[in-house]
């Protein structure tokens, strides 16, 4: 009688647990929503977050207020999340920042994979190889050539320290059998200030900030981390194309939730921001920073996720980066 009684009483707390997630779906949201950004005001991040949180009231009908939580790669924000009841009222934009850290990081107050809801991969912006103007290299051939002729390799910035930028560089290395010197910078700006004077020879850069510096001929644009080539700059090549298959690295926008979150409660989310992103004017404005539209599923992007974890795992393995 016991065990009947316990069964039946397992059976109906999960009626109600899914009879709950329906219900807050439902009635989501009944106030103010917070996104929160691990980031500072006015990088691609917050911009992305900023064109999302300025639409979603007019179907939500409740304002969504952007918090930005910079600090300590990300984890600052991360953990705040981590904690945060899976209700709907905090949500987190982040980058490939948040599967980098699972590898990066020996101590964390939270686990990056375990403890977040995957809800929708917004964009993601390649990677491409750019060298500075003062290289007498116009090709991938040449660049590798160039530098396993150098008794000391060639120097390859990077926005940071274990960074995907950074990362990249090392599977780069790997792949090409050449020597890097890694120098790394804080944020893109200092990075291309040298890049584009010679003080450093060669990187990885998001597409959307080398973009205009390519364009102006002040950066020789390589080949593109990514399986195609995109419309701005036609006439670079993918890595594949240049003759390095299966290399592709991008920095990526995507929308979590804390993982208590209820299945159908990240449905609705998921659903009601890809309408917005799906919008002409938000698509044509990830375009123009040099971005592809995903507008992933919480499943797709969960499949991403994992993906992405184990390969900037090897990345961190082979770059010998770690942060205590």
């Amino acid at each position: 009688m016991k065990k009947r009684n316990c069964i039946a009483g397992v059976f109906i707390a999960m009626g109600l647990a899914l009879g709950g997630g329906a219900a807050l779906a439902a009635g989501y949201p009944d106030k103010p929503v917070t996104l929160v950004v691990p980031y500072p005001p006015g990088g691609a991040t917050d911009v992305i977050a900023r064109l999302i949180a300025e639409k979603l009231p007019a179907a939500w009908g409740q304002q969504v207020i952007i918090n930005n939580r910079p600090g300590a790669g990300t984890t600052v924000a991360a953990e705040a999340v981590a904690r945060a009841p899976g209700d709907g009222y905090t949500l987190y934009m982040t980058t490939a920042a948040h599967t980098i850290s699972a590898s990066l990081y020996k101590k964390l107050n939270y686990d990056p994979l375990k403890d977040f809801a995957p809800l929708t991969l917004t964009s993601t912006i390649p990677l491409v190889l750019v060298t500075a103007p003062s290289l007498p290299v116009k090709n991938l051939d040449e660049l590798i050539a160039y530098a396993k002729a150098a008794p000391q390799g060639l120097s390859m910035a990077s926005t940071g320290n274990g960074t995907p930028q950074h990362l990249t560089g090392e599977l780069f290395k790997a792949k090409a059998g050449i020597k890097l010197v890694h120098v790394p910078y804080r944020g893109d700006a200092p990075m291309l200030t040298d890049l584009i004077g010679g003080q450093v020879q060669m990187a990885f850069v998001t597409l959307s900030a080398a973009l205009p510096h390519i364009q102006s001929g002040k950066l020789n644009a390589i080949a593109l981390a990514h399986p195609r080539r995109v419309d701005a700059i036609a006439q670079v090549p993918t890595m594949a194309e240049a003759g390095m298959k299966n290399f592709d690295a991008a920095t990526w926008f995507g929308l979590f939730a804390p993982s208590s979150m209820p299945a159908e409660l990240r449905q609705k989310i998921y659903q009601d921001v890809a309408k917005v992103v799906a919008t002409p004017e938000m698509t044509k404005k990830l375009q123009d920073m040099g971005g592809d539209v995903n507008n992933s599923s919480p499943q797709q992007f969960q499949a991403f996720i994992n993906d992405e974890a184990q390969r900037w795992a090897e990345g961190v393995k082979l770059s010998g980066a770690q942060i205590d």
